[in-house]
């Protein structure tokens, strides 16, 4: 009887994959773990240092490798790509990062590989749909980290600002992973009861959530101009996504997922809670949205589709 295996493949291993990889470890996620990067000896080095945690959490196989190691692989995170500068946007990334996509996705899909591609490079939005019109695989296949690091920064703030566990508020971040994302507090609940009342009898303002709206969408530039980038948030949520899918969960989580009618949006991926398996996006789920809500939706999704439309005008 052969057991079956997982087996994941990262490329790119710069801040945010490397901290995805000891995620993963910590987690004992993926009996086989691949990194790829052009930059060989990092990878090496870095499998090397991680291949030390299995004693202390569970055996897996990490190692350094290349593109061809892909063609058995479940799922494929790609978090390379061009790093966000102070005070440059996540949609100013998106020529450089199109190449590299371009440059990644080739040889990976040459490999034979046929499983699910789970893309956090910025912008992840414009990324993703390149990631999946350069591979040709099923757009349920083929999804973006999205608005996940976001959801988690407004979790946190209403979990500080009303003094409970972020886990415990259900609440999300729609739209772009960027500037034009917006937050569902008209829907937003905290143990089923709606986080408005609880602003109104904390004497917390619509104003005063508009700017919690505000510092979570401005969290990354903050992070960035004290340390550089960003990478044990979004490292997180990856390895959350990834464990929805090893373990085939159901979970319902916050990604880029692609539009099919939902929201009045189709041809686009755009942040929203979606069922999360084995299979990749399950199904999306068309969280009920204010009329304000749905033209920020709207607006959003404007937004992308120009700067993909431009992107892809170049290829």
């Amino acid at each position: 009887m052969t057991l079956q295996r997982q087996k994941v493949v990262l490329v790119g291993d710069g801040a945010v994959g490397s901290s995805y990889a000891f995620a993963m470890a910590q987690q004992g996620l993926a009996e086989e773990f691949v990194i790829v990067d052009v930059f060989k000896e990092r990878t090496e080095g870095d499998a090397m240092d991680l291949e030390d945690a299995q004693a202390f959490t569970a055996p897996k196989n990490i190692y350094s490798g290349d593109y061809n190691d892909a063609g058995d692989a479940d799922l494929v995170v790609i978090t390379a790509g061009a790093p966000q500068k102070p005070g440059e946007t996540r949609l100013e990334l998106v020529d450089k990062n199109m190449k590299i996509m371009k440059s990644i996705i080739d040889p990976l899909m040459a490999s034979g590989f046929d499983g699910i591609i789970l893309v956090a490079a910025n912008p992840v939005d414009v990324l993703t749909y390149a990631a999946q019109k350069f591979s040709g695989l099923p757009t349920s296949r083929v999804f973006g980290s999205g608005t996940s690091l976001d959801t988690a920064r407004l979790r946190a703030a209403l979990g500080k600002k009303f003094n409970v566990d972020p886990r415990s508020v259900d609440a999300y971040i729609l739209g772009e992973h960027g500037d034009s994302e917006f937050a569902n507090f008209d829907e937003a609940t905290i143990g089923g009861r709606p986080v408005k009342v609880f602003a109104e009898e904390a004497g917390i303002t619509d104003a005063d959530l508009d700017q919690i709206l505000y510092e979570t969408a401005h969290k990354a530039y903050e992070i960035i101009n004290r340390k550089g980038a960003t990478f044990y948030g979004i490292a997180t949520a990856l390895m959350r996504i990834s464990k929805a899918i090893l373990r085939n969960e159901n979970a319902v989580l916050p990604v880029g997922a692609y539009m099919q009618g939902e929201y009045g949006l189709n041809d686009i991926y755009i942040g929203t809670p979606a069922v999360i398996n084995n299979q990749g996006v399950a199904s999306v789920i068309e969280t009920p949205l204010s009329e304000k809500e749905l033209k920020q939706m709207s607006d959003s999704a404007t937004t992308l589709k120009k700067v993909a439309e431009d992107a892809f005008a170049k290829f």
